[in-house]
């Protein structure tokens, strides 16, 4: 059976409404022959609003939770209008809307009526003016279903990267390289790469320190943590190596020794993908494309992300990139084919 996803539109004054309708555009013979079916949650005004603005007339019915079966494309109110909410512009409403549609894709996908989340960028700081006191959509997602403790993964073409921690300081990152820790990402990074179809599942461990601590010389974690862990790893047959140092590990990734990496902390794992997705104009030193998709593993449900912004600055101008929804759609697919988490 074809999966049914839930996009969810983020926040409404962002570029969610705009990159979904120009996604629905690019998927559109998908959608009619009926491999593909999308429920789109959110402000269904917003979403009219950015079909007129970029000349889309591709039909998305409205929909609600109470119906038996939804068509390939619709979309369902996430819930009550309040204030209008005005593209690029940081509202209460918007970071409401951002929640309501994530509470409510949360709680069909535990239904069984939707078999995963593709989740369009919320802005922080307006979700917490709204009243809801989360970093992020990890953070939310995780309350909302129980879950014991999330990984974040990136992907980039073959470059896919989990994160042993997060949106952490620095200075707390080694507390934070357990046996327990480093093993739970290994072990949910590799179901992830079965779940996406690869056979051969290499799993690269970053090390923390420079050097991989240098015998000792610049931190003993990477020998005193890491390494036990991997032995351990690979004593139960999972193929895992390292830790390899930081400054080499990405560019033998992007050459295919790898499958995966175990990125230490955020901006380890992020600067590599994020450099190579971004595609960037030499001409007038600005970005007109990118790509990437943000997986979140650890949970009950099949949660894909874009990998950028609310964009603010360019809400409602219509040259909003789709690419890396289109990429977090295909990648929530394969996964939820599978059946993997």
């Amino acid at each position: 059976m074809t999966p049914h996803l839930a996009v969810t539109m983020g926040d409404p004054a962002g570029v969610g409404p705009e990159i979904i309708v120009k996604a629905c555009e690019r998927l559109k013979d998908r959608l009619a022959a009926g491999d593909l079916r999308l429920l789109i949650i959110g402000s269904n005004p917003a979403l009219k609003e950015a079909q007129a603005l970029l000349g889309s007339t591709l039909p998305i019915p409205e929909v609600s939770e109470a119906d038996s079966a939804w068509p390939a494309l619709s979309c369902l109110q996430a819930g009550p209008e309040g204030d209008p909410i005005r593209p690029g512009v940081l509202s209460l409403d918007g970071g409401r809307f951002a929640f309501l549609a994530i509470e409510r894709a949360v709680r069909l996908a535990q239904a069984g009526r939707v078999q995963g989340l593709v989740t369009a960028p919320l802005n922080k700081e307006a979700l917490n003016k709204a009243g809801y006191h989360y970093a992020g959509h990890t953070d939310m997602l995780a309350d909302l279903t129980g879950a014991r403790g999330s990984v974040m993964m990136l992907a980039h073409g073959n470059m896919r990267v989990s994160h042993l921690t997060t949106h952490i300081a620095l200075k707390d990152v080694p507390a934070k390289l357990t046996p327990e820790r480093l093993r739970y990402v290994i072990d949910l990074t590799d179901q992830t790469l079965k779940g996406l179809g690869l056979s051969r599942r290499r799993i690269a461990v970053a090390a923390l320190n420079p050097h991989a601590g240098e015998g000792g010389l610049f931190g003993r974690e990477d020998i005193e943590v890491s390494t036990p862990t991997i032995a351990k790893c690979v004593a139960d047959g999972l193929d895992v190596v390292g830790p390899v140092p930081g400054d080499t590990v990405f560019v033998k990734l992007r050459a295919g020794q790898f499958d995966a990496v175990v990125a230490m902390y955020h901006d380890q794992g992020h600067i590599p993908v994020k450099l190579l997705g971004f595609n960037v104009n030499p001409e007038t030193g600005t970005w007109d494309a990118l790509s990437g998709v943000n997986i979140t593993l650890g949970l009950p449900i099949i949660r894909t992300s874009v990998d950028h912004g609310t964009a603010f600055d360019i809400a409602g101008k219509g040259i909003a990139n789709e690419l890396s929804l289109i990429e977090a759609i295909d990648y929530a697919e394969k996964l939820a084919a599978s059946g993997t988490h």
